[in-house]
């Protein structure tokens, strides 16, 4: 896979190619945010992806943590 998109200098982003929006908080689970940040991001000043940035750490927890995926599965199968 070419990465040339994820390396560009130009614009700082928060993007660390985990890209999916979690459904009931509606924000990227990889890097925290709003499916309307991610659209405008690249026409944000600097100054502004700089006080959305200072944000993001602060919505992690508006995620709900996951209950294992398939090896939790698998540990209360065999359990």
């Amino acid at each position: 896979m070419n990465d040339d998109v994820w390396a560009r200098d130009e614009i700082e982003s928060p993007c660390n190619k985990i890209c999916l929006i979690h459904r009931e908080a509606k924000i990227c689970v990889g890097c925290y945010r709003t499916g309307d940040e991610i659209m405008i991001w690249s026409r944000l000043s600097p100054e502004a992806r700089r006080v959305i940035m200072d944000e993001l750490p602060s919505r992690a927890s508006s995620i709900p943590a996951r209950r294992g995926g398939r090896e939790a599965r698998l540990k209360r199968r065999d359990g």
